[in-house]
Order: C-alpha cells, then structure tokens, then sequence
C-alpha cells in the first residue's frame, strides 16, 4: 500500500518525529489512502508539520485549505 512507503519516498518530511507521531501521521495516511486519496508531498509536509509542532492547528487548515482552491478553483465545478 501506497502509504506505507510515504516515509521512505520524503524521509526529510519524517525528521524530528518521535515514534508516536510517526506513527499517528502513517496512521493517517493510511486512513486517506483507503478512502481513494493517492500521497503527495504537500498534504504529507502539512500533516508532518502539525504532528511536530512546527505549525498551528490554524496554520495546517489554511495550507489545507489553500491546497484544496489550488487543486478546485472556484467556478471550475
């Protein structure tokens, strides 16, 4: 599974976690995954970065958020 390998294909993303975080973060993941969500490195920086603590609760909803306008500009339904 896709997910499982997150941490082997962006090992920088992983750095500073401790095992719990990994392992909620992978959790996660595979949560995403088995819903039909395919990886990519911005939605696993922002989760990595939230986990460590580097940014707020606030911070990881507006990257979402701006991922998300990024991917369904608005008017493109």
């Amino acid at each position: 599974m896709a997910h499982q390998f997150v941490a082997e294909w962006w090992p920088e993303l992983f750095e500073g976690l401790t095992k719990v975080q990994r392992r909620a973060v992978l959790n996660t993941l595979a949560s995403s995954y088995h819903e039909g969500w395919e990886p990519n490195r911005e939605y696993v920086e922002n989760l990595t970065d939230y986990a460590r603590g580097a940014i707020s609760k606030e911070e990881y909803l507006r990257r979402a958020d701006a991922a998300v306008d990024r991917r369904y500009p608005a008017g493109s339904e």
